[in-house]
């Protein structure tokens, strides 16, 4: 096993150098820039998110055929839209400060450099380090993941396990087909519906609306002056609408797994001879099945807590107003802050092919008579 995890982890080195690689590429090929974001900041001209997919004359694809030729001023003009009456000094010197004075392979060889020595760099529009900033958003996403995978896992596990028993029963098919309609709404359309209903929305009941949940945020303003006890409960109530709409898919798809892999094994010829000898229901589910049909669920345990801690929570986060790492990587998407894209995609990637690893160890915590070592290569 031990020559299985190095071998592993020598394999992640050309791994990570993909992601990277293939994300600074598209970078480069990226419109807009820092340099153009300092430029429109000065020249107030709008090259916001909306503007730099569309036709507009701040956007990238605006004034594309327009050519300016001559002087010094007119050449910066070309390359940084909006650079009009701005010294070509001012110009150079924006762009040693964002390292675009440099050729694209060598700031590319000099951030694997820092990237292999854990120094991302500074944030080019905050002054505040990256991993400062991760930080700081980092209790958000905790939160959202950690209690979401706990709620689907506890509360899909015992449900699949149910269905697998009572399979084509009336129970297994009303719960089928509520889980079916609960895989198909988008968790952020599901999050608006609930703030609709729950939230103070429009929705009301005999002209009253049901303000029963905030709107916003992960804390009360007056989170701080409240004892132990309450800030608890408020903390729980802040979370309580983003976790369900996060976990309406990922309930729906860990219920059918749990269910499949109970079928699956129920089916089986040992649990016919446990049950030939006397076995209670109990006692063939809990002690000759669960180990079995659990093994798939289990391992998945850690690649489902990762999506749900990175990926999940995008739409919800902003939707919710929760200032955590999915809403950053997106604001430093558009903002155009290299430093927090590349720096975030890389943790978030070694992140991901380490937890992939731990993933495929815990089969073997799991069943012992699973060897990766023996696999035929």
């Amino acid at each position: 096993m031990t020559a299985y995890i190095i071998r592993r982890i020598f394999f992640m080195i050309p791994t990570m150098f993909g992601i990277m690689l293939v994300a600074f590429v598209v970078v480069q090929f990226a419109p807009g820039g820092p340099v153009e974001q300092v430029i429109a900041k000065l020249s107030g001209s709008d090259t916001g998110a909306t503007s730099r997919i569309s036709g507009s004359p701040g956007g990238d694809f605006g004034n594309r055929g327009l050519v300016q030729g001559g002087s010094q001023v007119d050449a910066v003009n070309s390359k940084y839209r909006g650079a009009q009456g701005l010294d070509p000094e001012f110009i150079k010197k924006l762009e040693k400060q964002f390292g675009f004075d440099k050729p694209a392979y060598e700031r590319f060889g000099l951030m694997l450099w820092n990237y292999a020595r854990f120094d991302f760099g500074k944030s080019y529009f905050r002054d505040v380090s990256v991993l400062q900033l991760i930080k700081e958003k980092l209790p958000v996403s905790i939160s959202l993941g950690i209690w979401m995978t706990l709620l689907t896992y506890l509360i899909s596990i015992p449900l699949g396990i149910k269905k697998a028993v009572d399979d084509g029963s009336r129970f297994d098919m009303w719960t089928s087909s509520f889980i079916i309609v609960g895989y198909a709404i988008p968790g952020f359309l599901f999050a608006i519906l609930l703030i609709i209903v729950f939230a103070g929305g429009s929705f009301s009941v005999f002209g009253h609306t049901l303000d029963w949940f905030p709107l916003r945020g992960l804390f009360s303003e007056n989170w701080p002056q409240l004892p132990w006890y309450s800030k608890i409960t408020d903390y729980f109530w802040h979370l309580t609408l983003p976790i369900i709409s996060m976990a309406l898919s990922a309930f729906a798809t860990m219920t059918l797994l749990t269910k499949n892999s109970f079928l699956d094994e129920i089916r089986k010829q040992y649990v016919l001879t446990a049950r030939a000898k006397g076995c209670t229901q109990n006692q063939v589910l809990y002690g000759h099945v669960f180990r079995n049909a659990m093994l798939i669920v289990i391992a998945g345990f850690p690649g489902a807590f990762v999506h749900a801690f990175f990926t999940g929570a995008l739409l919800i986060e902003t939707i919710f107003s929760l200032d955590g790492l999915g809403l950053l990587s997106f604001e430093s998407v558009l903002n155009r802050d290299y430093p927090v894209v590349f720096a975030t995609l890389f943790i978030f990637s070694l992140i991901g092919v380490v937890v992939n690893l731990i993933s495929d160890l815990t089969y073997t915590w799991i069943d012992p008579r699973i060897d990766f070592e023996t696999r035929e290569v």
